[in-house]
Protein backbone atom coordinates (compact mmCIF):
# COMPACT_ATOMS: atom_id res chain seq x y z
CA UNK A 1 0.00 0.00 0.00
CA UNK A 2 0.73 3.76 -0.32
CA UNK A 3 1.12 4.26 3.32
CA UNK A 4 4.10 1.61 3.99
CA UNK A 5 5.84 2.85 1.09
CA UNK A 6 6.42 6.30 2.68
CA UNK A 7 8.86 6.86 5.55
CA UNK A 8 7.61 6.99 8.75
CA UNK A 9 7.29 10.92 9.80
CA UNK A 10 10.22 11.11 12.55
CA UNK A 11 9.10 13.81 15.11
CA UNK A 12 5.89 15.25 13.86
CA UNK A 13 7.01 16.18 10.22
CA UNK A 14 4.09 16.40 8.29
CA UNK A 15 3.76 13.33 5.28
CA UNK A 16 3.72 14.47 1.74
CA UNK A 17 -0.04 14.69 1.45
CA UNK A 18 -0.35 16.90 4.86
CA UNK A 19 1.59 20.24 4.63
CA UNK A 20 4.57 21.47 3.33
CA UNK A 21 8.08 19.88 2.95
CA UNK A 22 10.20 22.72 3.71
CA UNK A 23 12.80 22.64 5.78
CA UNK A 24 12.61 18.79 6.70
CA UNK A 25 13.15 17.74 2.69
CA UNK A 26 14.63 20.90 1.20
CA UNK A 27 15.13 24.51 1.84
CA UNK A 28 12.09 26.55 0.85
CA UNK A 29 13.76 28.14 -1.68
CA UNK A 30 14.63 25.24 -3.61
CA UNK A 31 10.87 24.53 -3.85
CA UNK A 32 10.28 27.99 -5.54
CA UNK A 33 13.40 28.01 -8.05
CA UNK A 34 12.05 24.38 -9.33
CA UNK A 35 8.35 25.92 -9.09
CA UNK A 36 9.65 28.43 -11.16
CA UNK A 37 11.85 25.98 -13.82
CA UNK A 38 8.32 24.02 -14.09
CA UNK A 39 6.56 27.31 -14.77
CA UNK A 40 9.40 28.04 -18.24
CA UNK A 41 8.61 23.75 -19.31
CA UNK A 42 4.99 24.56 -18.88
CA UNK A 43 5.00 27.35 -20.82
CA UNK A 44 7.41 26.43 -23.58
CA UNK A 45 6.38 23.10 -23.99
CA UNK A 46 3.30 23.89 -24.32
CA UNK A 47 3.82 26.59 -27.49
CA UNK A 48 6.31 24.69 -29.19
CA UNK A 49 4.71 21.18 -29.42
CA UNK A 50 0.92 22.67 -29.50
CA UNK A 51 2.72 24.65 -32.76
CA UNK A 52 4.02 21.24 -34.24
CA UNK A 53 0.47 19.92 -34.19
CA UNK A 54 -0.80 22.40 -35.53
CA UNK A 55 1.20 23.41 -38.49
CA UNK A 56 1.07 19.57 -39.17
CA UNK A 57 -2.14 19.35 -39.53
CA UNK A 58 -2.50 23.09 -41.60
CA UNK A 59 0.21 21.34 -44.52
CA UNK A 60 -0.73 18.96 -46.22
CA UNK A 61 2.94 18.29 -47.10
CA UNK A 62 3.92 17.53 -43.37
CA UNK A 63 1.52 14.93 -43.60
CA UNK A 64 3.40 12.37 -44.96
CA UNK A 65 3.75 8.99 -42.83
CA UNK A 66 7.08 9.79 -41.60
CA UNK A 67 6.12 12.35 -39.74
CA UNK A 68 2.94 10.71 -37.83
CA UNK A 69 5.38 9.97 -35.41
CA UNK A 70 6.60 13.14 -34.95
CA UNK A 71 2.85 14.24 -34.20
CA UNK A 72 2.47 11.20 -31.81
CA UNK A 73 5.64 12.57 -29.83
CA UNK A 74 4.03 16.03 -30.10
CA UNK A 75 1.06 14.77 -28.42
CA UNK A 76 2.60 12.66 -25.72
CA UNK A 77 5.10 16.11 -24.96
CA UNK A 78 1.60 18.19 -24.50
CA UNK A 79 0.16 15.93 -22.59
CA UNK A 80 3.61 15.18 -20.52
CA UNK A 81 3.44 19.17 -19.76
CA UNK A 82 -0.35 18.89 -18.57
CA UNK A 83 -0.23 16.27 -16.46
CA UNK A 84 2.61 16.64 -14.96
CA UNK A 85 4.28 19.46 -15.29
CA UNK A 86 1.40 22.15 -14.28
CA UNK A 87 0.78 19.99 -11.39
CA UNK A 88 4.32 19.67 -10.58
CA UNK A 89 4.52 23.35 -10.87
CA UNK A 90 1.31 23.92 -8.75
CA UNK A 91 2.56 21.42 -5.95
CA UNK A 92 6.05 22.79 -5.84
CA UNK A 93 4.74 26.42 -4.85
CA UNK A 94 2.66 24.57 -2.06
CA UNK A 95 5.62 22.77 -1.08
CA UNK A 96 4.10 19.24 -0.45
CA UNK A 97 1.64 17.20 -3.17
CA UNK A 98 -1.45 18.88 -2.13
CA UNK A 99 -4.16 17.02 -4.46
CA UNK A 100 -4.12 14.06 -2.42
CA UNK A 101 -3.60 10.09 -2.77
CA UNK A 102 -5.33 9.23 -5.91
CA UNK A 103 -4.62 12.19 -7.79
CA UNK A 104 -0.96 11.58 -7.28
CA UNK A 105 -1.61 7.83 -8.53
CA UNK A 106 -3.18 9.41 -11.54
CA UNK A 107 -0.69 11.84 -11.76
CA UNK A 108 2.52 9.04 -11.78
CA UNK A 109 0.46 6.54 -14.23
CA UNK A 110 -0.32 9.76 -16.77
CA UNK A 111 3.53 11.20 -16.69
CA UNK A 112 4.84 7.71 -16.78
CA UNK A 113 2.44 6.84 -19.69
CA UNK A 114 2.95 9.31 -22.10
CA UNK A 115 6.74 10.16 -21.17
CA UNK A 116 7.35 6.14 -22.24
CA UNK A 117 4.66 6.97 -25.11
CA UNK A 118 7.31 9.88 -25.93
CA UNK A 119 10.73 7.86 -25.70
CA UNK A 120 9.22 5.05 -27.83
CA UNK A 121 8.24 7.36 -30.31
CA UNK A 122 11.95 8.41 -30.99
CA UNK A 123 12.96 4.54 -31.17
CA UNK A 124 10.22 4.19 -33.67
CA UNK A 125 10.72 7.43 -35.52
CA UNK A 126 15.19 5.88 -36.23
CA UNK A 127 13.69 2.71 -36.90
CA UNK A 128 11.50 4.18 -39.99
CA UNK A 129 13.94 6.23 -41.10
CA UNK A 130 16.30 2.95 -41.16
CA UNK A 131 13.60 1.21 -43.04
CA UNK A 132 13.30 3.92 -45.88
CA UNK A 133 17.17 5.07 -46.10
CA UNK A 134 18.64 1.68 -45.87
CA UNK A 135 16.07 -0.67 -47.50
CA UNK A 136 17.07 -3.30 -45.56
CA UNK A 137 13.08 -4.67 -47.10
CA UNK A 138 13.83 -4.30 -50.30
CA UNK A 139 11.49 -2.51 -52.46
CA UNK A 140 9.58 -1.71 -49.13
CA UNK A 141 7.47 1.39 -49.12
CA UNK A 142 6.24 3.06 -46.15
CA UNK A 143 2.73 3.95 -45.78
CA UNK A 144 0.26 5.36 -43.52
CA UNK A 145 -1.09 2.02 -42.48
CA UNK A 146 2.62 1.30 -41.30
CA UNK A 147 2.90 4.58 -39.62
CA UNK A 148 -0.35 4.21 -37.70
CA UNK A 149 0.77 0.93 -36.32
CA UNK A 150 4.06 2.51 -35.14
CA UNK A 151 2.25 5.07 -33.13
CA UNK A 152 -0.71 2.26 -31.85
CA UNK A 153 2.70 0.30 -30.65
CA UNK A 154 4.07 3.39 -28.25
CA UNK A 155 0.88 3.74 -26.93
CA UNK A 156 -0.32 -0.10 -26.27
CA UNK A 157 3.66 -1.00 -25.50
CA UNK A 158 3.46 1.80 -22.87
CA UNK A 159 -0.06 0.80 -21.18
CA UNK A 160 1.29 -2.77 -20.94
CA UNK A 161 4.38 -1.79 -18.52
CA UNK A 162 2.72 1.21 -16.69
CA UNK A 163 -0.49 -0.41 -15.53
CA UNK A 164 1.67 -2.63 -13.17
CA UNK A 165 1.94 -0.28 -10.53
CA UNK A 166 -2.01 0.41 -10.42
CA UNK A 167 -2.53 -3.11 -10.02
CA UNK A 168 0.01 -3.51 -7.20
CA UNK A 169 3.17 -4.53 -9.07
CA UNK A 170 5.00 -1.82 -7.31
CA UNK A 171 3.08 1.88 -6.91
CA UNK A 172 3.36 5.28 -7.83
CA UNK A 173 3.74 7.18 -4.75
CA UNK A 174 5.52 10.77 -4.40
CA UNK A 175 9.04 11.01 -5.57
CA UNK A 176 11.84 13.34 -4.71
CA UNK A 177 11.16 16.46 -3.19
CA UNK A 178 7.58 15.26 -2.74
CA UNK A 179 5.69 17.44 -5.20
CA UNK A 180 5.25 14.66 -8.30
CA UNK A 181 4.62 10.94 -8.11
CA UNK A 182 6.38 8.27 -10.10
CA UNK A 183 7.21 4.39 -10.05
CA UNK A 184 8.15 3.68 -6.19
CA UNK A 185 12.05 3.33 -7.48
CA UNK A 186 13.54 4.20 -4.21
CA UNK A 187 11.98 2.20 -1.03
CA UNK A 188 13.41 -1.27 -1.88
CA UNK A 189 12.01 -4.36 -2.00
CA UNK A 190 11.79 -7.31 -4.89
CA UNK A 191 7.85 -6.44 -5.37
CA UNK A 192 9.80 -2.69 -6.35
CA UNK A 193 13.13 -3.70 -7.73
CA UNK A 194 11.53 -6.36 -10.04
CA UNK A 195 9.19 -4.02 -11.65
CA UNK A 196 11.96 -1.25 -11.70
CA UNK A 197 14.01 -4.13 -13.58
CA UNK A 198 11.39 -4.78 -16.24
CA UNK A 199 10.89 -1.20 -17.13
CA UNK A 200 14.64 -0.20 -17.66
CA UNK A 201 14.75 -3.04 -19.67
CA UNK A 202 11.30 -2.56 -21.56
CA UNK A 203 11.16 0.93 -21.84
CA UNK A 204 15.30 1.92 -22.00
CA UNK A 205 17.12 -0.68 -22.79
CA UNK A 206 15.41 -1.77 -25.59
CA UNK A 207 14.14 1.55 -27.22
CA UNK A 208 18.08 2.97 -26.71
CA UNK A 209 19.23 -0.16 -28.36
CA UNK A 210 17.02 0.24 -32.05
CA UNK A 211 17.96 3.95 -31.71
CA UNK A 212 21.47 2.62 -31.71
CA UNK A 213 21.38 0.04 -34.26
CA UNK A 214 19.26 2.52 -36.37
CA UNK A 215 20.95 5.07 -36.60
CA UNK A 216 24.74 3.08 -36.67
CA UNK A 217 23.27 1.49 -39.89
CA UNK A 218 21.58 4.81 -41.10
CA UNK A 219 24.90 6.67 -41.51
CA UNK A 220 26.70 3.58 -42.52
CA UNK A 221 24.69 3.86 -45.55
CA UNK A 222 25.47 7.63 -45.95
CA UNK A 223 29.09 6.99 -45.78
CA UNK A 224 28.71 4.86 -48.77
CA UNK A 225 26.89 7.04 -50.57
CA UNK A 226 29.30 9.96 -49.93
CA UNK A 227 31.76 7.40 -50.60
CA UNK A 228 30.48 6.98 -54.35
CA UNK A 229 29.94 11.06 -55.10
CA UNK A 230 33.42 12.25 -53.65
CA UNK A 231 33.41 14.89 -55.96
CA UNK A 232 30.10 15.98 -54.55
CA UNK A 233 30.98 18.52 -51.71
CA UNK A 234 26.75 19.02 -51.08
CA UNK A 235 26.82 14.99 -50.77
CA UNK A 236 29.85 15.54 -48.15
CA UNK A 237 27.95 18.65 -46.41
CA UNK A 238 25.05 15.95 -46.13
CA UNK A 239 26.74 13.35 -44.37
CA UNK A 240 28.12 15.83 -41.93
CA UNK A 241 24.69 17.72 -40.92
CA UNK A 242 23.38 14.34 -40.72
CA UNK A 243 26.11 12.99 -38.50
CA UNK A 244 25.70 16.05 -36.50
CA UNK A 245 21.55 15.35 -36.20
CA UNK A 246 22.07 12.17 -35.27
CA UNK A 247 24.77 12.26 -32.43
CA UNK A 248 22.38 15.80 -31.47
CA UNK A 249 19.41 13.41 -31.13
CA UNK A 250 21.39 9.94 -29.43
CA UNK A 251 22.61 12.78 -26.44
CA UNK A 252 19.34 14.19 -26.18
CA UNK A 253 17.88 10.47 -25.53
CA UNK A 254 20.86 9.89 -22.85
CA UNK A 255 20.11 13.32 -21.35
CA UNK A 256 16.66 12.61 -20.35
CA UNK A 257 16.48 9.31 -19.61
CA UNK A 258 20.10 8.25 -18.35
CA UNK A 259 19.83 10.03 -15.02
CA UNK A 260 16.60 8.09 -14.65
CA UNK A 261 18.20 4.93 -15.64
CA UNK A 262 21.08 4.99 -13.25
CA UNK A 263 19.19 6.31 -10.10
CA UNK A 264 16.43 3.15 -10.53
CA UNK A 265 18.96 0.16 -11.05
CA UNK A 266 21.53 1.32 -8.26
CA UNK A 267 18.71 1.91 -6.14
CA UNK A 268 17.03 -1.25 -7.15
CA UNK A 269 20.38 -3.25 -7.11
CA UNK A 270 21.79 -2.60 -3.92
CA UNK A 271 20.41 -2.65 -0.25
CA UNK A 272 19.70 0.42 2.14
CA UNK A 273 21.13 3.14 -0.12
CA UNK A 274 19.53 6.37 0.84
CA UNK A 275 19.45 8.89 -1.59
CA UNK A 276 18.99 12.88 -1.02
CA UNK A 277 15.17 13.78 -1.56
CA UNK A 278 16.79 17.02 -3.63
CA UNK A 279 19.29 14.47 -5.32
CA UNK A 280 16.18 12.06 -6.02
CA UNK A 281 14.05 14.27 -7.67
CA UNK A 282 16.42 15.53 -10.18
CA UNK A 283 15.50 12.71 -12.92
CA UNK A 284 12.33 13.64 -13.52
CA UNK A 285 13.36 17.51 -13.78
CA UNK A 286 15.71 15.99 -16.88
CA UNK A 287 13.13 13.67 -18.45
CA UNK A 288 10.09 16.59 -18.17
CA UNK A 289 12.66 19.20 -20.06
CA UNK A 290 12.73 17.12 -22.90
CA UNK A 291 9.18 18.18 -23.75
CA UNK A 292 11.16 21.53 -25.19
CA UNK A 293 14.02 20.39 -26.53
CA UNK A 294 12.81 17.06 -28.39
CA UNK A 295 10.52 19.72 -30.54
CA UNK A 296 13.54 22.02 -31.49
CA UNK A 297 15.69 19.27 -32.33
CA UNK A 298 13.54 16.92 -34.08
CA UNK A 299 11.14 19.59 -35.58
CA UNK A 300 12.18 22.63 -35.81
CA UNK A 301 15.92 22.47 -36.84
CA UNK A 302 13.63 20.73 -40.28
CA UNK A 303 13.78 23.23 -43.00
CA UNK A 304 10.91 21.88 -44.56
CA UNK A 305 8.59 22.74 -41.32
CA UNK A 306 10.35 26.01 -40.90
CA UNK A 307 9.14 27.03 -44.14
CA UNK A 308 5.50 26.14 -43.41
CA UNK A 309 5.77 27.36 -39.62
CA UNK A 310 7.02 30.65 -41.36
CA UNK A 311 4.28 30.70 -44.29
CA UNK A 312 1.38 30.08 -41.36
CA UNK A 313 3.12 32.97 -39.19
CA UNK A 314 3.82 35.64 -41.78
CA UNK A 315 0.53 34.41 -43.68
CA UNK A 316 2.91 34.43 -46.78
CA UNK A 317 4.46 31.34 -48.15
CA UNK A 318 8.33 30.95 -49.16
CA UNK A 319 9.27 27.69 -49.58
CA UNK A 320 13.18 27.66 -49.87
CA UNK A 321 14.54 25.26 -52.61
CA UNK A 322 13.20 22.23 -50.68
CA UNK A 323 13.71 19.56 -53.24
CA UNK A 324 11.19 17.00 -53.97
CA UNK A 325 12.26 13.59 -53.99
CA UNK A 326 10.43 10.60 -55.94
CA UNK A 327 7.53 8.76 -54.87
CA UNK A 328 9.54 5.61 -54.89
CA UNK A 329 11.79 4.69 -51.58
CA UNK A 330 15.44 6.14 -52.31
CA UNK A 331 18.66 4.50 -53.11
CA UNK A 332 21.57 4.33 -51.26
CA UNK A 333 23.15 7.23 -54.05
CA UNK A 334 20.16 9.40 -53.50
CA UNK A 335 20.93 12.90 -54.11
CA UNK A 336 22.12 15.42 -51.49
CA UNK A 337 19.12 17.17 -50.59
CA UNK A 338 16.61 13.78 -50.63
CA UNK A 339 19.22 12.51 -48.05
CA UNK A 340 19.07 15.34 -45.78
CA UNK A 341 15.48 15.77 -45.97
CA UNK A 342 14.90 12.10 -45.18
CA UNK A 343 16.82 11.80 -42.22
CA UNK A 344 16.79 15.41 -40.94
CA UNK A 345 12.55 14.90 -40.28
CA UNK A 346 9.52 15.59 -41.86
CA UNK A 347 9.51 15.19 -45.78
CA UNK A 348 7.29 12.97 -47.64
CA UNK A 349 8.51 9.83 -48.83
Amino acid sequence: SMESSQEPPNNGTPGPFDGPQWPHQGPRALYLAVAVLMGLVVASASVLNGLVIVVSIRHKKLRSPLNYILVNLAVANLLVTLCGSSVSLANNVSGFFAFGRRLCELEGFMVSLTGIVGLWSLAILALERYLVVCRPLGDFRFQHRHATSGCAFTWGWSLLWTTPPLLGWSSYVPEGLRTSCGPNWYTGGSNNSSYILALFVTCFVMPLSLILFSYTNLLLTLRAAAAQQRESDTTQQAEREVTRMVVAMVVAFLTCWLPYATFALVVATSKDIVIQPALASLPSYFSKTATVYNPIIYVFMNKQFQSCLLGMLCCGYHPWGLGKTSPAAPSPQVAAEGLRNKVTPSHPV
